[in-house]
């Protein structure tokens, strides 16, 4: 369901973008000195920004960066990552077909496409963040041996996703059905995921590797 708009939304983004990133490709190749990080991660479709927020104050040392083209609702997420006072977190509000512009090769460490949109239409594949055109551009971005981290409630973009993965010549690393049967302390759960466990949904989990 699209969140309502909201009228301060367009104004706070605007007024902080020295969190919200409005021109990322000017950053390219300079994320961790200006986050002060040795390792970055990158949330694609970040939403209400629970997960990247929560990972950020787990470790200081590391880099987090949120990117949500729905500036609606990443008006919600800036808000709250303010809040925080956290140094090592930033935003961009665009689009992600855009990510090679905006990071230099091997810059990030790890992606992570936490409930994407399915776009459960056949017609529509080439939308979906795990589609083999996205690969192609993050296997660019990602250093040797970096990762991409990927959650779904949805088994159908969950199966997709492995055959696109491995016909991309992605090393499948880790994979879980139910990754929360167990408890993952180190792994944070967004408002949106705690509805589907209460829910008994299994949460769909895969860890893959980037060869170079």
């Amino acid at each position: 369901m699209r969140m309502r708009k909201k009228s301060w939304a367009e104004p706070f983004l605007n007024e902080n973008d020295q969190f919200v990133i409005q021109e990322p490709q000017n950053n390219k190749g300079k994320w961790k000195k200006i986050l002060n990080c040795e390792t970055l991660h990158v949330e694609i479709g970040c939403g209400k920004g629970d997960y990247f927020i929560q990972m950020s104050s787990m470790d200081s040392s590391v880099g987090w960066i949120g990117v949500e083209k729905d500036r609606n609702v990443a008006a919600v997420a800036a808000k709250k990552a303010i809040e925080t006072g956290n140094q090592n977190l930033l935003m961009i509000t665009l689009d992600a077909d855009q990510i090679d512009q905006w990071f230099d090769e091997g810059e990030i460490d790890t992606i992570h496409l936490n409930f994407s949109d399915p776009w459960p239409k056949s017609g529509y594949k080439k939308r979906r963040l795990s589609h083999g055109n996205f690969l192609n551009k993050y296997k660019s971005l990602l250093k040797n041996e970096g990762q991409i981290i990927m959650k779904t409630d949805n088994q159908g973009l969950f199966e997709f996703s492995l055959v696109e993965f491995n016909q991309n010549n992605w090393v499948l690393q880790e994979v879980s059905v139910d990754f929360r049967r167990n408890e993952h302390p180190e792994d944070a759960i967004s408002e949106y995921e705690a509805k589907f466990m209460s829910l008994g949904q299994p949460i769909y989990r895969a860890i893959f590797v980037c060869k170079k």
